[in-house]
């Protein structure tokens, strides 16, 4: 009972967040959604996202053609993300291009997608764009209302387990060795058998983190789920708020990170979730300051007879 009530009360506050909670770009949350719509809405989808002020232009029937299907196909995927229908969907997306144009210069765009023919100075210059982008749609479309909630759940957990696999692993241990170092309890898991052992010993009051881009990787999933299962409250971090890790989450926390040919699921999406992961460990170190202030002084005192001391560095070859 008591864990359910403790359920009901996240999903309640997360409801409250969602509707109080930041303004987010129209293409931004479609990319988010594209992998739960269906295949005719998916075309519509991608029209609105290459060319959102252009789809603001057109009627209902003319997207429709465009998109190869029906006016009921729009309509459909105008309420899949979040619209009431159509005339929504337009006035929004006109008044987010306004707002651009307002905003002084336009948008600087750099191609889509990284090419076999790209030369070093493309490539360089694709990837800082799309990794600033993932930062920045990141944070924008951010919902501070469940970031609050994931703050204080972490902040009071008398331990905290941390899973993901893959890119993700690297996310995890970055984000374990952070609450460590601030004498929270924590670890993190990228064996599924271990997280399995572990998230099987948590219990109420302690928090489990769930991290994958996707949201379908099952090894992440599983041992999410038994910790769930278990008592403790389970925080998601997914590119996709209708994955299916979010189906066992009490609290969800989405990034915006878009992949390309060979970034595919690793890059821009690993420094998106390293933006989330650093802005709860800070809420964290916020809530109890006086116990992370000693922490971090006593942890630095530990490694610093481990740094080189700055100076001239000897030269091969040269008697001392």
């Amino acid at each position: 009972m008591q864990k359910a009530a403790k359920r009901a009360g996240a999903v309640r506050g997360r409801r409250a967040a969602r509707a109080d909670g930041p303004v987010t770009t129209t293409t931004v949350k479609v990319r988010a959604l594209f992998p739960s719509l269906a295949a005719a809405e998916q075309r519509v989808a991608q029209i609105v996202v290459d060319d959102p002020a252009a789809v603001a232009m057109l009627t209902i029937t003319e997207l429709a053609e465009r998109a190869a299907t029906s006016e009921t196909t729009v309509i459909r995927f105008c309420r899949a993300v979040g619209f009431a229908g159509y005339p929504e969907l337009r006035l929004t997306l006109a008044t987010e291009a306004g707002r651009l144009q307002g905003g002084g210069a336009p948008p600087r765009v750099v191609g889509s997608d990284i090419s076999p023919s790209d030369d070093l100075a493309q490539v360089v210059e694709k990837i800082a764009f799309a990794d600033a982008r993932a930062v920045e749609e990141t944070a924008a479309q951010l919902d501070i209302g469940v970031l609050e909630q994931v703050v204080a759940a972490a902040a009071a957990a008398g331990r905290i387990d941390i899973y993901g696999v893959g890119a993700s692993a690297f996310v995890a241990a970055d984000f374990q060795q952070k609450l460590h170092r601030i004498g929270r309890i924590a670890f993190a898991w990228s064996d599924v058998h271990i997280a399995l052992t572990s998230a099987a010993l948590l219990g109420e009051g302690d928090v489990a983190f769930g991290i994958s881009h996707t949201g379908t990787t099952k090894d992440t999933i599983d041992a999410f789920a038994e910790a769930g299962r278990r008592g403790a409250v389970t925080v998601a971090l997914t590119n996709f708020p209708r994955s299916p890790i979010t189906r066992v989450a009490d609290l969800v926390l989405t990034t915006a990170a878009r992949e390309t040919t060979f970034r595919s699921g690793a890059m821009a999406s690993r420094l998106a979730q390293l933006t989330v992961v650093d802005c709860i460990f800070v809420g964290v170190a916020q809530r109890t300051y006086p116990e992370t202030r000693a922490a971090l002084e006593a942890t630095y005192e530990a490694v610093r007879s481990r740094r080189a001391r700055p100076g001239r560095p000897s030269q091969p070859g040269r008697a001392r």
